[in-house]
């Protein structure tokens, strides 16, 4: 009996230091020699860095986290957006009729609805400009041209119309290093899977 648990309690945690202490083969690094130097070259990964948030009460603190929020129930609908927008542009742009263009767009616009409309329904108002700028962000385009690339002027102006009443801007644009810097932060953050 003693044999046995001198063989677990000192023989055993050596075998498994020795499995731990195997090479990694996985890892593969390059290098060169220059001047008799050898220099190690390899790929890392890219790190952002962002300044820290000091918040001067709680209050801000909360606003940030309830902002952060919104982003991340946002964002997944203007990615969604980006391919939609990839997916259909260039079938939309073989078509010659307009009457196809329009049944190609109604169709779309129906399938969107019924997978999305219960979800917009309970949006803010404050959700609606998020996902205007990040629509623009993903698309390259404001929300104002692509509904007039894809349903034309009139359309165009008449959603424009109405998210004025509402105190929105399609024709707004995204501006990551200006008036949206926290916003690309946040989703430079849910693109990198910290949020």
């Amino acid at each position: 009996m003693k044999k046995v648990i001198f063989i677990l309690v000192f023989v055993v945690p050596f075998i498994f230091e020795l499995k731990s202490q195997e090479r990694d083969t996985s890892d593969f690094t390059l290098g060169f020699i220059e001047g008799g130097d050898t220099i190690i070259y390899k790929n890392l990964n890219e790190i952002w860095v962002f300044p820290r948030k000091d918040f001067k009460n709680r209050r801000q603190e909360k606003r940030y986290s309830r902002y952060i929020n919104k982003v991340k129930k946002v964002y997944p609908l203007a990615v969604e957006a980006r391919k939609l927008l990839e997916k259909y542009e260039p079938e939309y742009s073989a078509l010659v009729e307009q009457r196809d263009r329009r049944r190609l767009m109604k169709k779309l616009e129906k399938e969107l609805l019924a997978e999305h409309k219960e979800k917009l329904k309970k949006w803010s108002i404050s959700d609606g400009k998020i996902l205007i700028k990040l629509i623009d962000r993903e698309t390259k385009r404001t929300s104002y041209s692509l509904i007039k690339d894809f349903r034309g002027d009139v359309s165009a102006v008449f959603w424009q119309g109405i998210a004025r009443i509402f105190k929105n801007n399609l024709k707004t644009e995204y501006d990551p290093t200006g008036e949206d810097r926290v916003l690309e932060e946040i989703v430079t953050l849910i693109e990198m899977g910290y949020l």
